[in-house]
C-alpha cells in the first residue's frame, strides 16, 4: 500500500495537486496523509481572543482542523474510491520540518504538492515553499503546475544534465513511474560547449540494460542551453510529465540559482517529477 503526503494550504492550486494525485494512483490502494501547517504569521489575536479559557493550541487547531476534515470529506465525496483512505495532520513546526517528521513516522513513498501557494504568483512556477522542499526532504516529488488539469502523464521527458547517471535508484525510481503510468520516455542529455561527458559514453549501455518494454527516445543535444531545449522538446511532442534526477551536492547550483534553471521553471506547464539521488 502507498503512503503519499498530500500538502494543502487551502488554495485553490494545493487542492489541485490533490486531485491531481488522487486521479493518478485511483487503481492503487494508497493511505493519504493530508498536511497543513498552520504559519505563525496566521495567527490573529482574536483567535486567541475567542478561544477563551482554551489553550493557545486548541484556539488555534481548532479551526484549521475543522477546515481540513472538510476538504478530507470533498474528496471521499468526489472520487468514492474504497482504495482510499484519509488522515489529517496539523502542524506547527516550518514546512520542511513538519513535512520531515510526517515522511520518517509515517514511512511516505511520495510528496505532493501545488507550484504555488496562497501567494498565486501565477508568473513562477517554483514558488519559494516549493523550492525549500525540494531542497530538505530527500523523497520522491511531485509538484502540479498552477490550473493544470488531470492528464494521464503517457509520454515523459528526463533532461540530464553533465553528471547525471543512468546508473541510480533516482533512475530506477523512475523507470518504475513510466512503466506504470507512461507509453514513453524521452531522454536528453545536455552536453556544454568543450565538455567531456563520461556518462555520455555509460548511457548506451545503462538504457539497454535497465530499459526493458518501455518505448523510449534518446537525443543527445550539444551547446543548447537546457531551458531553450527542453521548452522546445516538450512544445514539439506531447509531453505530459517532466522528471529531474537531483543529485545532493550540487541540487542548489544546478537547478535553482542557475539563470537556465529559472527560465525552465518559468516555462514549465506540465507535472514535474523529483527524485534525490
Amino acid at each position: 500500500m502507498k503512503q503519499i503526503l498530500l500538502l494543502t494550504d487551502f488554495s485553490e492550486n494545493s487542492i489541485n495537486a490533490i486531485h491531481y494525485a488522487l486521479n493518478l494512483f485511483k487503481e492503487d490502494n494508497c493511505n493519504f496523509y493530508v498536511l497543513h501547517v498552520e504559519s505563525s504569521k496566521s495567527y490573529l489575536s482574536d483567535d486567541l481572543v475567542m478561544g477563551g479559557g482554551q489553550s493557545i493550541y486548541d484556539s488555534i487547531v481548532k479551526k484549521s482542523k475543522k477546515r481540513l476534515l472538510e476538504l478530507i470529506e470533498n474528496l471521499k465525496s468526489k472520487f468514492h474510491n474504497p482504495k482510499f483512505t484519509f488522515q489529517e495532520v496539523i502542524d506547527f513546526d516550518g514546512l520542511t520540518q513538519a513535512i520531515n517528521q510526517v515522511k520518517t513516522s509515517k514511512h511516505i513513498d511520495l510528496i505532493v504538492m501545488g507550484s504555488n501557494g496562497v501567494t498565486g504568483a501565477k508568473e513562477i512556477v517554483f514558488g519559494s515553499n516549493t523550492i525549500n522542499v525540494i531542497r530538505n526532504v530527500y523523497c520522491p516529488t511531485l509538484i502540479v503546475p498552477e490550473g493544470f488539469s488531470y492528464i494521464k502523464p503517457l509520454e515523459v521527458l528526463l533532461p540530464l544534465d553533465l553528471d547525471d547517471t543512468l546508473n541510480s535508484n533516482a533512475f530506477s525510481e523512475l523507470l518504475k513511474f513510466t512503466e506504470k503510468f507512461s507509453d514513453k520516455l524521452h531522454l536528453l542529455r545536455m552536453i556544454p560547449s568543450d565538455e567531456v561527458s563520461q556518462e555520455l559514453e555509460n548511457d548506451a549501455e545503462y538504457i539497454s540494460a535497465f530499459i526493458k518494454g518501455l518505448d523510449y527516445a534518446y537525443h543527445v543535444i550539444e551547446e543548447v542551453p537546457m531551458d531553450y531545449t527542453v521548452s522546445c522538446y516538450t512544445q514539439t511532442h506531447p509531453i505530459t510529465l517532466t522528471a529531474l534526477l537531483v543529485q545532493k551536492e550540487r541540487f542548489v547550483d544546478r537547478f535553482f540559482t542557475s539563470s537556465s534553471t529559472s527560465k525552465i521553471s518559468n516555462k514549465l506547464r506540465v507535472p514535474l517529477l523529483v527524485f534525490h539521488s
